[in-house]
């Protein structure tokens, strides 16, 4: 009598359907393909230890379960996955085992890729992402710069370059407001000699107009409190000061410091209806932003 009968030989059906499904690219989503699409997202796990916890597969078995019942019934689904190294876990450990931080970024992405491809969960790695790789942050160095150069035209309801608004103030098409907005020229009335209302580019100083263009930007600097920690020689998110204490240290001590730092204009009222309009259900589609957001959005800064 055969004593392995009936018994599940995971390690040689597990490793030979893996295989298969790599070589065959099975779950791979095709970018033309008829069928409805569906996209299926996970949190990227932060390669800033040598390999995953018990709370990544607990997840992504979820996520994987829906993408798999949504390709069973007929849908093209993108279930990508990545790898998002940039922050203070990833530095910490860079210091406590005494490697450069990419090399030690790389070493940990090796091992979290062979631990999830043992999991067998149905990812698309054609289009895995790594968050440290100069294909990938180029992209949103350049949706920065796009942003700093831009400024929003609530004319026409949209963002354009801010190289057009100097040009329109240097050919005196636009003057500025009191209250810091362009405006389309009209006549600067006098009061007494001395020019009131609006104001010629020509007339402000250098840094006036720096501080002006600075608050046009779609994206900008500005001075602002920030948690920052002597201990680690850096800034702390507000999730990583809990009960006011600061949980990536050891003492647990941060203090409020005011630092430069670069902010993106978003919850302003121009701005905000406007994206908040592509939060509206188009079709069948249903798109929609948490409460506070939309709030935060819609309110006037």
């Amino acid at each position: 009598m055969d004593e392995n009968k009936g018994i599940y030989n995971f390690n040689e059906i597990e490793k030979k359907w893996q295989n298969f499904w790599e070589t065959n690219k099975t779950f791979a989503a095709k970018d033309n393909d008829p069928k409805p699409k569906y996209y299926v997202l996970d949190m990227f796990p932060y390669p800033s230890a040598q390999g995953l916890h018990v709370g990544h597969p607990e997840g992504y078995t979820a996520s994987d379960i829906v993408a798999r019942f949504k390709r069973m019934n007929g849908f093209n689904v993108l279930h990508p996955i990545g790898w998002d190294a940039f922050g203070l876990p990833a530095e910490q450990y860079a210091v406590k085992t005494g490697t450069h931080p990419a090399i030690t970024t790389q070493q940990n992405i090796d091992n979290m890729r062979r631990q999830i491809k043992a999991l067998g969960f149905s990812y698309d790695w054609d289009r895995q992402v790594d968050t440290t790789d100069p294909n990938y942050f180029k992209w949103t160095q350049w949706i920065f710069l796009k942003l700093f150069n831009s400024y929003f035209d609530e004319t026409e309801n949209k963002a354009k370059p801010i190289s057009e608004l100097i040009q329109n103030l240097e050919k005196e098409k636009f003057y500025i407001s009191p209250d810091g907005r362009p405006v389309n020229a009209n006549p600067i009335p006098a009061v007494m000699g001395i020019p009131v209302g609006n104001r010629k580019w020509a007339e402000l100083t250098k840094q006036e107009q720096q501080d002006f263009l600075n608050n046009q930007r779609l994206a900008y600097e500005d001075e602002v409190a920030v948690n920052w920690c002597p201990e680690l020689g850096t800034v702390l998110a507000n999730e990583e000061v809990i009960g006011g204490v600061a949980n990536q240290c050891a003492s647990g001590c941060f203090e409020s410091q005011n630092m430069q730092t670069g902010s993106k204009r978003i919850c302003n009222s121009s701005i905000g209806r406007s994206l908040l309009k592509n939060f509206k259900p188009i079709g069948s589609a249903k798109v929609s932003a948490p409460k506070s957001t939309s709030k935060s959005m819609a309110s006037k800064k």
